[in-house]
């Protein structure tokens, strides 16, 4: 029986690290393919680079763990870029900031509403939504490319005591993640729910609280996560944060988090969000063809779900109890 507990605990271990050994595989592969790899420098670029991305899992991975999903983070940074450029060209930074959670907060309400109230799936209020966000950035924006004001780009490119901002709002989000999974219900009502709502709801989980709360949440990480990328490229077109929210999946489910709800960590974001980052990265190191990218990101989608659906099933299969028998 112990070796028996001994073997399961081992198989748990490695399976909690898997992402790590993968970003040092795949950092070994890109060091030996371009020397630059490994400097100073570009491992700070790739942190920097992910800062938006990490934010965005950060909010994904809430939906994720209540097994939800959110497809329209992607038009919600869009929309919190057109806003904070078009509506507040002369206000200062911490205004841009706030304007941009509260847009992505308020459209996460709309997405709670009609999946909480009107009982419709997530993938299909979602799915719509990609399309409302988007068209109405394209409406306000009259289609054209939208500017950051002087304070916000210069954001993107400020250091506070060495460290890049973009860096540090990206670690103010994840200390307010720590918060409200470890030190909130939250946490534990959003797991609860994952593995199973209607159990969660007869345990007296509030169901339909937590799950109208982490739709906010998801969107106003959307809404910060604009704000960062808006404050690094200095300007939005109307192909701003497309394919935002399958990265920001495939980091959280790369990272840990179940598709399938129920598990997942604070970390898994971020070691996702770097994992990302660091493919993206290479690929530029080594020159090549940016046709190829798109190929490249849909491999590790694929290869996020894949991950996911065996460590779904090795867990279920280290979890079993072993069957013993008694000699006569």
């Amino acid at each position: 029986m112990n070796e028996a507990r001994s073997t399961q605990h081992t198989g748990n271990a490695l399976l909690r690290s898997a992402p790590l050994v993968f970003l040092a595989v795949l950092s070994a592969s890109f060091a030996a393919l371009s020397p630059r790899f490994l400097t100073v420098d570009n491992l700070s670029a790739i942190l920097v680079q992910s800062s938006w991305l990490i934010v965005v899992a950060l909010g994904m991975n809430f939906v994720l763990l209540t097994a939800g999903v959110d497809l329209s983070v992607g038009s919600v940074m869009y929309l919190a870029a057109v806003t904070v450029s078009m509506g507040l060209p002369t206000s200062p930074v911490w205004a841009c900031a706030l304007a941009s959670i509260l847009v992505g907060a308020a459209f996460g309400t709309l997405n709670a509403l009609a999946i909480v109230r009107a009982r419709l799936p997530p993938f299909i209020v979602t799915l719509s939504t990609i399309f409302i966000g988007r068209g109405l950035g394209l409406y306000v924006s009259s289609t054209r490319i939208v500017y950051a004001s002087p304070a916000v780009a210069g954001v993107g490119r400020t250091s506070w005591w060495g460290v890049p901002a973009p860096l540090w709002i990206a670690g103010a989000a994840t200390a307010c993640a720590w918060v409200i999974l470890k030190q909130t219900p939250l946490g534990p009502y959003a797991r609860s729910i994952g593995a199973d709502a209607e159990g969660a709801r007869r345990a007296g989980v509030p169901v339909s609280a937590v799950t109208f709360g982490v739709y906010m949440l998801c969107g106003a990480s959307a809404g910060l996560a604009g704000f960062i990328s808006l404050s690094q490229i200095s300007a939005a077109s109307g192909a701003f944060g497309q394919n935002a929210e399958f990265l920001g999946i495939a980091a959280a489910v790369l990272g840990g988090t179940s598709l399938l709800g129920g598990r997942g960590s604070l970390w898994a974001p971020l070691i996702g969000a770097v994992l990302i980052t660091t493919v993206q990265n290479g690929l530029a190191m080594m020159n090549a063809n940016p046709y190829a990218y798109p190929v490249i990101t849909g491999t590790v989608i694929f290869v996020a779900a894949l991950l996911d659906s065996l460590r779904s099933g090795a867990i279920a299969h280290l979890g079993r109890r072993p069957i013993t028998t008694k000699a006569p």
